[in-house]
């Protein structure tokens, strides 16, 4: 197995889940005791909190290069960074690396083909869901259609993520709030809903929603346990 590098801490509380379902997923195709080996450099998210707040990308991506540059130095063979936002400095991060980044837009973009998907409902940060980098990869890179939320609807979204769910703050309130947001895409059309940000699938389960749901985390830590076990072509994780 390839020892997996992860940069985590964006919260916390979502790490806990990449870390429960790598070693599940380890666990589940090889049996017995066997479990992912794996490093984990977790970063102090108030830090990381401001600079998206106050938009200095410039040292959130310092934040994600030294990560991924220790990591790779403490031995890891490959690096999933574990948030959906931070893919935003993705392709900086995998240049300042000799080994693979898999991206989490790259991950999702394969379990939405598999299901016959391609109109879908995007939910996450506001800077997931307004910047190019995540549903730009998703239309132009791999053809999906991708819906947001209006105006009002993003905040929300956002708001529940940054002052509750990285709290570890569950509100039946907020589920109900995803819940009408997740049908007023299926209305326009979307025909899935990606969980985009690590946490909302801490909030938001399969039986919340009539649409299919494809939760990031989970569909990205699958990603990194089959390429753990070799189980994946290197091609498909070029940064482009």
């Amino acid at each position: 197995m390839k020892i997996i590098g992860l940069i985590g801490g964006m919260s916390w509380e979502s790490t806990l889940d990449y870390y429960r379902y790598l070693n599940e997923g380890v666990k589940q195709k090889l049996g017995g005791l066997h479990s992912a080996p794996c490093l984990l450099f977790s970063v102090d998210f108030a830090e990381i909190e401001e600079y998206q707040r106050t938009t200095r990308w410039d040292l959130a991506t310092d934040a994600m290069v030294v990560a991924a540059q220790r990591l790779e130095r403490g031995g890891a063979e490959f690096i999933i960074i574990c948030t959906n936002t931070m893919h935003k400095m993705a392709a900086e991060v995998q240049a300042v690396v000799n080994i693979p980044v898999l991206h989490i837009v790259d991950a999702l973009a394969a379990a939405i083909k598999a299901a016959g998907i391609d109109t879908i409902g995007l939910l996450g940060t506001r800077f997931t869901m307004e910047q190019d980098f995540y549903k730009g990869r998703l239309e132009t890179l791999h053809h999906i259609q991708v819906l947001v939320p209006d105006p009002a609807q993003r905040q929300q979204v956002h708001d529940i993520i940054y002052n509750e769910l990285c709290l570890g703050d569950i509100r039946e309130s907020s589920r109900q709030e995803y819940q009408q947001i997740i049908a007023s895409l299926q209305q326009r059309g979307a025909r899935g809903i990606i969980l985009g940000c690590t946490e909302i699938g801490m909030l938001v389960k399969q039986a919340d929603s009539s649409l299919p749901l494809f939760d990031s985390t989970h569909i990205h830590a699958q990603m990194a346990v089959n390429f753990a076990l070799g189980e994946m072509d290197d091609g498909v994780l070029q940064i482009v």
